[in-house]
């Protein structure tokens, strides 16, 4: 039994280092075998396993040598390849690990540059179609999609078009109220192109309202029965000029047609500036 004991510990230190030298043969013959299976990978388009081989031998790789430069070139081909299935996110990934790596060219990083630009523009073009969230989720890879208070492109969109739906509701109950001074003064605050075309059928009411407005002033003058009316493109530039500078819409009209040396009086339903 003492002579047992004695030699368990030298058997089981055999078999560990047996084990061990084992594990490092194969691990050996797995790095020798891993060149050809990458160069096959490549040969046969098959960039997911040029990627895993690349890896694997940058991972057991004990030299310096052409590792990062091979699983530079996997990168950029896996990377131009999600570009191209527009994977934009998973492209973008890639591409910044490839120029964070010591296998990045000048071609490589400005290639970068171009895709985020480029998907800024996709958002761009998206939001002036009228589809707000296809805009942030192109902007999403970049992390511009916002929406936590900050100042990224995605709060600046989401800004304006709620801005502008809000004119276009303001100027549609404005203009139920035969108050069209105000609701074309809505209308034309309405920024985005997407609800100015949505706007358009108010946009037509509230000017033929004006129109009949202005016609019924000329015709009442006309007749005698009114005073002179103010000249009319002189009073809506001064209206306007007013408005942009912050002024409430009656008061801009109250003020310009005082300017103008008129009076604003009762038209049936309507206010006119007459002298």
């Amino acid at each position: 039994m003492a002579l047992l004991h004695h030699r368990l510990p030298r058997f089981w230190l055999a078999l560990t280092l047996g084990s061990l030298l084992v594990a490092v043969g194969g691990l050996y013959w797995w790095e020798r075998q891993l060149p050809g299976r990458l160069q096959q990978a490549q040969a046969r388009g098959d960039l997911d396993a040029c990627l895993r081989y690349s890896e694997q031998m940058a991972a057991l790789s004990w030299l310096p040598g052409g590792t990062p430069l091979q699983q530079g070139r996997c990168r950029r081909d896996k990377a131009t390849q999600l570009w191209q299935r527009r994977a934009w996110a998973e492209a973008l990934q890639m591409q910044r690990q490839l120029v964070a790596s010591s296998a990045a060219t000048p071609a490589d990083r400005q290639r970068l540059e171009t895709w985020q630009q480029e998907l800024r523009a996709e958002a761009i073009n998206r939001f002036q179609a009228g589809d707000l969230e296809a805009a942030l989720a192109a902007l999403k890879p970049l992390g511009e999609a916002g929406g936590s208070g900050g100042r990224a492109l995605g709060d600046e969109l989401r800004d304006l078009w709620n801005r502008s739906r809000l004119q276009l509701q303001r100027a549609e109950r404005l203009s139920g109220e035969a108050r069209w001074w105000e609701a074309l003064d809505a209308l034309n605050r309405i920024e985005h192109p997407w609800w100015q075309q949505r706007g358009q059928a108010v946009r037509r009411r509230v000017e033929t309202a004006l129109s009949k407005l202005r016609s019924g002033d000329k015709e009442r003058d006309s007749h005698g029965s009114l005073p002179h009316t103010v000249p009319e493109a002189q009073l809506d530039a001064l209206v306007q000029k007013r408005i942009a500078a912050g002024t409430n819409e009656w008061q801009a009209f109250e003020a310009a047609c005082r300017e103008l040396g008129g009076k604003v009086v009762e038209a049936g339903p309507e206010s006119a500036c007459q002298r």
